[in-house]
């Protein structure tokens, strides 16, 4: 078997200089996202070194990252807990909806753009990066937060609502008919409502069937149907991040525990991946001629998103701190502006050039905004998780025995008083 030395040259010294940077973030209480994402603009096209063999892994790698993050992420919650918290953030749905597409529907008329740039932009100052936020909110140790399951609501709110809106963006960019980007509406909502449906009503019966004493198996059968699942969901065009977070909720108990366990390491491997395949798919050179018209938007809409977080953060009671840390988590955009630069950008490059900068900042800025946001020592209680009965795993995010308190300023856990 021919061995590509030139595959296996590039990502090792990839892998080992995200370690490095990674431990850079780490000795200052950082989280890696920004520096990752740097990394992947140093070493994509334009930049200071490529790295071509490695390419076609690192994209795979990444679309396979954020499927983790979301899998694991829904690990942390149940069908039922979840639901509740999307209907009492409807309102909270309403107000980041308006608050954030609103500035990208007005730049896009104020660039004198068409119907269709102006709905690819509007879509991409609206939603957030999924991946970003829940990998930001793991390594900050802030999935216990009071505040945390209104930021969750919100943007797994923003996925199900970009699968409508992906289907639309796709006929009007194309130039279709009403009635076409009607019936791509319908059917994606149509598929979404039957998937949640069937997550609810029967899937207390995935987590016996993915159940298995073997650890290798646990894994094989989990990341296996996860995949499958990613993969029909794309193929009704609803995101495939959506399709694996409903995975994660329909595991339960000890097979959520077991799944966690075995999946953190490949979850962190693959999300590393994937905030380096962000920065290698921008060409530093595109950045620097729309950087005055991107920074201005991205100021705008970093305070709609603050005031979105705010907002939803008040219904869950939590306290001035903590509702800053929610408007700061929702601050990074990423992964689906992408796909919506590669719908509408082909036959708009100012839009573009305007949305790669623009998510750029953002998704270097976001990270950092959202370490620095204000926190306090915690009191010492239990986290709030989906299986209290069940034996959690030592060192966890989601460890349910009662802690000490951390002694870093920066743990960011709520105590019992919201802050």
């Amino acid at each position: 078997m021919h061995t590509p030395v030139a595959l296996l040259l590039e990502l090792g010294v990839i892998l080992t200089a995200l370690s490095l940077l990674g431990t850079v973030a780490r000795r200052f209480a950082l989280t890696p996202v920004p520096l990752y994402l740097v990394a992947g603009l140093l070493l994509g096209d334009g930049g200071l070194a490529p790295v071509p063999a490695a390419r076609d892994f690192v994209d795979t790698g990444a679309s396979i990252g954020v499927i983790l993050l979301l899998l694991v992420l829904g690990l942390d919650f149940t069908v039922r807990e979840f639901t509740a918290s999307v209907r009492r953030h409807r309102s909270s749905a309403v107000v980041d909806l308006v608050l954030n597409s609103a500035p990208g529907a007005v730049a896009g008329w104020l660039l004198g753009l068409d119907a269709g740039g102006i709905l690819a932009l509007a879509g991409a100052t609206y939603v957030s990066s999924s991946g970003i936020i829940a990998r930001i909110l793991g390594d900050l140790r802030r999935l216990g937060n009071r505040e945390t399951p209104a930021v969750l609501s919100v943007l797994v709110v923003e996925d199900f609502v970009m699968a409508a809106y992906l289907p639309l963006l796709a006929v009007v960019a194309s130039g279709g008919t009403w009635w076409q980007a009607l019936f791509a509406v319908v059917a994606a909502m149509a598929a979404v409502a039957a998937a949640i449906a069937v997550s609810w009503r029967w899937g207390h019966h995935v987590g016996r069937i993915l159940s298995h004493p073997d650890a290798e198996l646990v894994l094989l059968r989990v990341l296996g149907i996860t995949l499958i699942v990613a993969a029909l969901a794309e193929i009704i065009h609803v995101s495939a991040a959506v399709g694996a977070f409903l995975i994660g909720l329909a595991l339960t108990g000890r097979a959520a525990d077991r799944a966690r366990a075995v999946l953190s390491p490949l979850r962190d491997l693959f999300a590393a991946v994937f905030f380096l395949a962000l920065g290698l798919s921008v060409d530093p050179g595109d950045l620097l001629p729309m950087l005055p018209a991107a920074a201005a938007l991205a100021v705008v809409t970093a305070g709609t998103k603050l005031a979105a977080g705010w907002y939803a953060a008040g219904r869950e009671g939590a306290g001035r701190r903590g509702r800053l840390r929610a408007g700061t988590a929702l601050i990074a955009r990423g992964e689906f502006s992408i796909v919506i630069i590669g719908l509408a950008g082909p036959t708009q490059d100012r839009l573009a050039a305007l949305v790669t900068t623009y998510v750029t900042l953002l998704a270097v800025c976001g990270p950092v905004l959202t370490r620095f946001a204000p926190t306090r020592h915690a009191l010492p209680r239990p986290l709030l998780v989906r299986n209290r009965a069940a034996a959690p795993a030592r060192n966890e995010v989601s460890d349910a025995r009662p802690r000490r308190a951390p002694q870093r300023p920066d743990s960011g856990r709520d105590g019992a008083r919201p802050d």
